[in-house]
């Protein structure tokens, strides 16, 4: 009986010291979440332009710390993302799209940062009106683009027609884009296109984002031995120019303004040829690159379109996160 009531104490001792080890091992994932929690807002207000509609969305994301908020939020319609654009340093974002005919359910995805959860605002029911005139719509994938300085990435960009039963010839679409940093371009491939008549599936377009990198070398110009000949032939022979008219003019007083506008001219050729960038290049060689500054930026891609009498204008956006 002893070494039964010994062996029950020592399991409710070992069961008793497991349930005080484990404890703390489950508060510590509590205690320790990744991140802040955020709260994501999204307004939106409906415009209708020439039979399409327009969606105004102003997006705000604020942290329960109370910290600025950072980073990229999308745009997404039913869970399919349509959009990306960039958080400014107050928290808020400012998108324009323009929505296909038919039922839409809009919200936006804050996707977080180093110190910030994700977090998804109410899903805003939006109608846009239908009619018979042909258009179309654009959308991209991926929404938002993260890249180093000197590295390129890409973006589909998707043109879905929309009424191109009506169309009695091909309607041609231009793709372009605005809003990049400083040193940094977008090209599309192709940049034009065709939409045909009865058309529904939606025409692709690849865009790639590059961006620069910075160096500090500066090239060696290229080497001009006669370079030195030939200033001595220009500089001696308009200096001893200008010292006869010097000597001269205390005489004439023609030669005084003569003398004036020799000068003048002589002064201005040579401030023009050591101020040009052809002299700069040849002499001190290209400057150094500069790179894409660090931020986070909201690319506009917008779709033209034009029957020669009315232009249709479509644009979606991607955020781009330049490290």
């Amino acid at each position: 009986m002893r070494s039964l009531k010994g062996r029950g104490m020592r399991l409710e001792l070992v069961a008793a010291l497991g349930t005080a080890l484990a404890l703390p091992a489950l508060a510590f994932p509590a205690a320790n979440s990744a991140g802040v929690a955020t709260e994501t807002t999204l307004n939106t207000q409906i415009q209708d332009l020439a039979g399409h509609t327009q969606a105004n969305l102003t997006v705000t994301v604020t942290g329960q710390d109370g910290a600025l908020v950072a980073g990229a939020v999308s745009i997404e319609d039913a869970g399919k993302p349509l959009a990306g654009i960039a958080l400014d340093v107050q928290g808020h974002a400012i998108a324009v799209l323009s929505l296909a005919p038919g039922e839409h359910h809009l919200a936006a995805r804050y996707l977080g940062d180093a110190s910030h959860q994700q977090s998804v605002s109410q899903v805003a029911p939006v109608r846009a009106q239908s009619g018979a005139t042909p258009g179309f719509g654009v959308t991209t994938a991926p929404t938002t683009l993260s890249l180093a300085q000197g590295q390129s990435g890409s973006v589909i960009a998707t043109v879905t027609p929309s009424n191109a039963d009506s169309l009695t010839a091909p309607m041609f679409v231009t793709l372009s884009c605005s809003g990049l940093p400083d040193q940094s371009n977008c090209t599309f491939n192709p940049e034009n296109i065709e939409i045909l008549p009865n058309a529904t599936a939606g025409i692709t377009s690849t865009m790639v984002l590059a961006t620069s990198a910075g160096s500090s070398a500066r090239a060696v110009p290229p080497a001009t031995p006669n370079s030195t000949r030939i200033a001595w032939a220009v500089l001696l022979p308009g200096s001893f120019g200008l010292i006869g008219l010097a000597f001269g003019a205390r005489r004439r007083s023609w030669l005084r303004r003569l003398s004036l506008f020799a000068l003048v001219g002589f002064v201005s050729v040579l401030g023009t040829a050591a101020c040009s960038p052809l002299y700069n290049y040849h002499n001190h060689g290209p400057p150094h690159n500069l790179p894409t500054p660090a931020g986070s930026y909201t690319v506009k891609i917008t779709a033209q379109s034009s029957n020669g009498i009315t232009a249709i204008t479509q644009s979606t956006s991607v955020a781009l996160t330049v490290q």
